[in-house]
């Protein structure tokens, strides 16, 4: 069974900071494809960043310069910094990963339950 676990999320300034954490397990981490998203209330969800397995990252412009993405495939972690933040930042952030519960079998999209983000003063 696969479970992305995030954490991190909670209420900050704007111009403040996050790091969110998304803790993987029951998929092959080192060779899964992982991302951020969000979602804003009466919004799609959109990409915030994806990072594959060799480390090539694809950020939205709107975060490009503010987030940062990394991924530690020793612990199963991606982590995603999130500097000056801004209201428009505000949204319920997921985790996922696309990837393989062993080999032979296909790759799937896996999803986190969501760590939500509010920007405020």
């Amino acid at each position: 069974q696969v479970q992305l676990v995030e954490s991190g999320g909670g209420l900050v300034q704007p111009g403040g900071s996050l790091r969110l954490s998304c803790a993987a397990s029951g998929i092959i981490f080192s060779i899964a494809d992982m991302g951020w998203y969000r979602q804003a209330p009466g919004k799609q969800r959109e990409l915030v960043v994806s990072i594959t397995s060799v480390g090539s990252t694809n950020y939205a412009d709107s975060v490009k310069g503010r987030f940062t993405v990394a991924r530690d495939n020793a612990k199963n972690t991606v982590t995603l910094q999130m500097n000056s933040l801004k209201p428009e930042d505000t949204a319920v952030y997921y985790c996922n990963a696309f990837g393989r519960t062993s080999l032979g079998k296909p790759r799937q999209n896996y999803w986190g339950q969501g760590t939500q983000v509010t920007v405020s003063s």
